[in-house]
């Protein structure tokens, strides 16, 4: 293919990235609303029926298939597979069975979805880092941290699309797009790790030339404002490569869904989601490093050790949570006093393996007094004794910094952060609902229908339409879930989600959720079984 003829086709496609995944999420969750008030979650959406007065088309006859030019065709702007005038056209949707039809949207829509985000990556090469105005601006040092090596990510994806692309114009039906994934996350997608862990200094980049350098700032300004950009904002075009190796997870896994058990397809969608999952995994981890690195340190210059010293620093321990909590002074004894002073304020550091408790001192200093190896904490809450002993737990430490057990009776500023301090301090404690790794039979669950940033180390960033376990919630508007996806848990508000009500979609997202992680518990059975032995 000539590039003359790729530029065409890529102008063919309908939307930017941006776009398409913010449709493509919101229809979703209209979906999932529309079978949340069905009784039966088998019901398919008028799009998903097949035309059943059509008579059978011999499976026999001899004319060869039509073939799709998908980004060849300037209609085809991200329509579903089934409503390509050569899909219509054909009669294959008369011989198909309902469930293949499902998966060959799925499979369209990885595709379809790819070109949309080669689209948009292009014209953020062209656009902007391309810009002749802003390459006088920028220091070479400075477009390299702020493009970084999105010329290469670009090339991957480019190679990517090429191979879907005639995978798709093979055959009027889709064979397969997993293996096709499989081979080039194998070979070729770890450039989105080295993209992805620059994030942080991307971001402090962006960030520094705009406050810094007014021309810059102009110059952005004004090729926002470009009808190319339809409206999205520059530092939309910079976190694409992260947005789309995250979403072509899911699009694998919804793929997985739909192929038929114990069949070659499913073992390659298997293949290709196990070495997704790696890739996300690392570049979530890059990006974790950076920023974990740089609050070590700056933790460890605040605190001042009464006790013995405890090195902070190291490479495989990162902050979990911090904060205020009230420590009640005197004995047990005095806990049905009433007074002002019955609390003072200590401050905690609580690391993935460290707790460091500590007390304010002046110059934003804070003096240790205590530690305890996370393993070695224990924590209770009180059953409820009016209202200044409400949101009060024990912190029980079985071995603390002078090798004995100690215990602290802790109030927190409301009962959703004693319930966060508590499950943080504690992560074994059982939770008022159970995860789905109990393969629990029901679970309440709620959809994302507002994206979260978290804004703390135990809040979990959410995006449209991702589904999570309920594991607990507070009477003041918190949540504590594990999204289906990843098994990442966290707190958010929750306001930003929708519960679903019908217990056949919440089982059936459970269903799907084991199908996809099935490799991974057969792994964990294999290694349990060997550390058994």
């Amino acid at each position: 293919m000539t590039a003359d003829s790729w530029r065409n086709l890529i102008e063919h496609i309908g939307l930017l990235y941006q776009e398409y995944r913010d449709k493509s999420t919101r229809q979703e969750i209209e979906t999932r609303r529309l079978q949340d008030s069905q009784t039966d979650p088998e019901e398919t959406s008028p799009s998903e029926e097949t035309p059943s007065e059509a008579e059978p088309t011999s499976t026999t006859e001899s004319k060869a298939p039509p073939q799709i030019n998908l980004l060849r065709n300037s209609n085809s702007r991200f329509n579903l597979w089934q409503d390509l005038p050569e899909i219509r056209s054909s009669g294959v949707l008369s011989i198909l069975q309902p469930d293949e039809i499902k998966l060959q949207e799925a499979m369209f829509e990885l595709v379809t979805s790819e070109a949309s985000y080669y689209k948009s990556l292009n014209l953020l090469v062209s656009h902007f880092m391309e810009n002749e105005r802003l390459k006088k601006i920028l220091h070479p040092s400075e477009a390299h941290i702020l493009f970084s090596n999105v010329l290469d990510v670009m090339a991957v994806s480019e190679r990517f699309l090429l191979d879907l692309e005639q995978r798709v114009e093979e055959n009027i039906v889709i064979s397969d797009v997993c293996d096709i994934v499989y081979q080039h996350t194998v070979n070729h997608f770890s450039v989105y790790i080295t993209y992805v862990s620059n994030q942080t200094y991307q971001e402090r980049a962006y960030k520094q030339l705009l406050q810094d350098k007014p021309a810059f700032r102009e110059v952005i300004s004004q090729l926002e404002l470009d009808p190319k950009c339809k409206g999205l904002s520059f530092s939309s075009f910079l976190i694409l490569p992260f947005q789309r190796i995250t979403r072509l997870k899911l699009l694998v896994q919804n793929i997985l869904k739909k192929v038929e058990e114990k069949s070659d397809r499913e073992s390659t969608a298997l293949d290709a989601h196990k070495e997704l999952e790696t890739v996300v995994k690392a570049c979530n981890e890059g990006v974790r490093k950076m920023s974990r690195t740089e609050q070590m340190i700056s933790i460890q210059k605040k605190l001042e050790f009464k006790i013995k010293s405890v090195p902070i620093i190291s490479h495989s321990r990162w902050l979990l949570k911090q904060g205020e909590l009230q420590q009640m002074n005197g004995p047990k004894t005095s806990r049905t006093l009433r007074t002002k002073k019955l609390f003072r304020e200590i401050y905690l550091f609580l690391f993935n393996d460290l707790l460091v408790i500590c007390r304010q001192i002046p110059g934003d200093k804070y003096q240790v007094f205590d530690s305890a190896p996370r393993g070695l904490l224990r924590v209770e809450e009180l059953e409820d004794q009016g209202q200044s002993l409400a949101n009060v737990f024990i912190l029980r430490l079985l071995e603390n910094a002078d090798d004995r057990e100690a215990s602290y009776m802790l109030k927190a500023s409301s009962q959703s952060e004693m319930k966060r301090w508590m499950i943080s301090l504690a992560p074994n404690r059982r939770t008022k609902f159970v995860s789905f790794t109990s393969r629990l039979v029901d679970c309440p669950q709620i959809q994302c229908v507002h994206p979260y940033m978290a804004q703390e180390p135990d809040e979990l960033s959410l995006e449209l339409a991702d589904v999570l376990n309920i594991l607990d919630k507070t009477d003041d508007g918190w949540i504590f879930g594990e999204r289906l996806h990843d098994q990442e848990r966290g707190w958010f508000p929750s306001s930003i989600g929708e519960e679903i009500l019908n217990p056949k979609i919440r089982a059936q997202n459970l269903k799907e959720c084991f199908r996809v992680h099935k490799s991974d518990d057969s792994q964990r059975r294999k290694l349990g079984s060997r550390n058994r032995q």
